[in-house]
């Protein structure tokens, strides 16, 4: 009964949040409210209404998401170990019975979990495991876990790492990683911590990736999850490794594995990339070609596809323009830059369209890289064609800037400067008296026919403002008259003031 109690509550800590809101919902109990009450609520429950049918409806919801559970609760108990403290005994006594023994240190009680299958990296080439994937078993009820592995190098191996060449100050090429997943049998696991991860390698703890900061208001820091090198903590000799990792239980099973693998850089993966992955011209234009086949079921007819020669990454000029071989775009970014952020922060995700981008679907677009040699440095952006060919877009930019030249330029008017002197010399002297229309008209033909200046040389016009109706008249009848001389020279020569001008003339502009 206590033993059936147990595997139950065992059972019940490995599920989902849909199995235990099933399990809820089926024995009539509330199923709101996040994991952790669910967890809380379902374990009460079998705890204080324990009975055959809860047990069935346990075991039928482990087995839908487990299906080898019957095979699997056995091969994890040890020999000699009850059933009721296979996974959470802490008594030293039991936990004892069936270790191993290497070289007089204890083995912990862990069985290979040989269904889980870790991803391979693109920057870590395996070159052998040293400990296959274990799964992370919590000896007692406590949220912090302490589980430990052993295991030693080899005289070879350890050479290997000794000789290895240094890819910056104290990193080597070869190195002994930590790796740790999700215990799910079901496909590639990525690497994945638990909560509260500490590792510590023969006593020393050792350095765990942490968290990043997110811009975004409202999303939590996400750690980066990747192997863990433990290379400069351990025995380079035949002394095993003893290493102790503090992991949070709260519910999922992880496993853990230690791999000897070679370490790349950006570079080298470029060249590679380089060497086994660029798509000839040829097929580019096929591709286009095809995306740009007349299609007589549709309505709208594409005759080309605008390419940015600009990269999304980093806002420059492309290089080495890359591209995921399953999108359907045709829009590249720069090969370099996009190894560089990924051997920084793994995300390998295609910065056009966000969707998964693995280094072995990357290609080099032999096509676009032709197009960027040809091309000089102020065409940004290209356009496709039905046959394959392309044209630069750079006279429609230049056209848009010269009509945005045109609204924005404004009629030039021609500027009359006021204050050009008289042809004489004098300063003109400026009235802001405003004469009428006849006066005005009368003047200027006065002092024409007298003989003074009658407009300046900035198209001002001379005025006698001392002349009255009578003189207007007669200046008009001799102005007019231009075949009567005598009277025109019989007139009073104009006044001459203190300084030498015109006494009563006043230039109006």
């Amino acid at each position: 009964m206590a033993a059936e109690l147990v595997e139950a509550m065992n059972m019940v800590k490995s599920f989902r949040v849909s199995d235990l809101q099933t399990l809820l919902a089926s024995m009539g109990r509330s199923k709101s409210g996040l994991k952790q009450d669910l967890v809380g609520r379902a374990l009460r429950l079998v705890q204080t209404e324990y009975s055959p049918e809860l047990l069935k409806n346990v075991r039928q919801l482990y087995e839908s998401r487990f299906p080898k559970s019957a095979a699997w609760l056995p091969a994890r108990r040890p020999e000699g170990v009850p059933v009721a403290y296979s996974s959470l005994s802490s008594s030293p006594s039991l936990t004892s019975q069936g270790t191993d023994y290497l070289n007089g240190i204890s083995k912990p009680l862990h069985t290979p979990a040989t269904e889980v299958r870790l991803v391979p990296l693109p920057f870590y080439q395996t070159l052998e495991t040293l400990l296959a994937p274990t799964e992370l078993v919590a000896h007692n009820s406590e949220k912090l876990q302490d589980s430990h592995c052993v295991f030693e190098l080899t005289p070879s191996q350890a050479d290997q790492v000794r000789n290895a060449s240094e890819l910056r100050a104290g990193i080597r090429s070869v190195q002994v990683v930590l790796r740790i997943c999700y215990s799910d049998p079901i496909g590639v696991q990525e690497d994945q911590y638990p909560p509260n991860i500490a590792v510590k390698v023969n006593q020393s703890y050792c350095h765990v990736p942490g968290y990043y900061p997110s811009n975004k208001p409202g999303v939590e820091p996400r750690r980066p999850c990747r192997p863990i090198n433990i290379t400069p903590w351990l025995h380079l000799s035949s002394v095993p490794n003893r290493v102790t990792i503090t992991w949070g239980n709260f519910g999922k099973r992880y496993s853990v594995a230690v791999y000897l693998v070679r370490v790349f850089t950006a570079a080298d993966l470029f060249n590679r990339l380089k060497l086994c992955s660029v798509e000839s011209a040829e097929r580019c234009r096929e591709r286009i070609q095809d995306k740009l086949r007349f299609d007589p079921e549709s309505e709208i007819a594409t005759t080309g596809l605008r390419v940015s020669l600009i990269c999304p990454l980093v806002k420059m000029r492309l290089g080495v323009p890359c591209r995921v071989l399953t999108c359907a775009h045709l829009q590249c970014f720069d090969a370099v830059f996009f190894l560089q952020m990924n051997e920084k922060k793994p995300t390998w995700t295609c910065p056009v369209c966000d969707k998964p981008a693995p280094f072995e679907l990357l290609t080099i677009d032999g096509l676009l890289s032709e197009i960027l040699k040809e091309t000089s440095e102020d065409i940004e952006e290209i356009e496709y064609l039905t046959d394959g060919s392309w044209r630069p877009i750079r006279d429609e930019k230049e056209k848009d800037r010269d009509r945005e030249r045109e609204r924005s330029n404004t009629p030039e008017y021609p500027v009359v400067d006021i204050c050009i002197p008289e042809a004489n010399g004098h300063s003109p002297a400026h009235s802001s008296t405003s004469l009428s229309g006849r006066s005005g008209s009368g003047s200027v033909g006065t002092s024409a026919a007298a003989g003074g200046p009658a407009a300046a040389p900035g198209g001002g016009v001379v005025v006698d403002l001392t002349l009255d109706s009578s003189s207007e008249e007669e200046g008009g009848g001799a102005g007019g008259d231009s075949d009567d001389t005598d009277d025109s020279n019989d007139s009073p020569a104009p006044k001459r003031g203190r300084y030498n001008y015109d006494k009563d003339l006043v230039t109006a502009y």
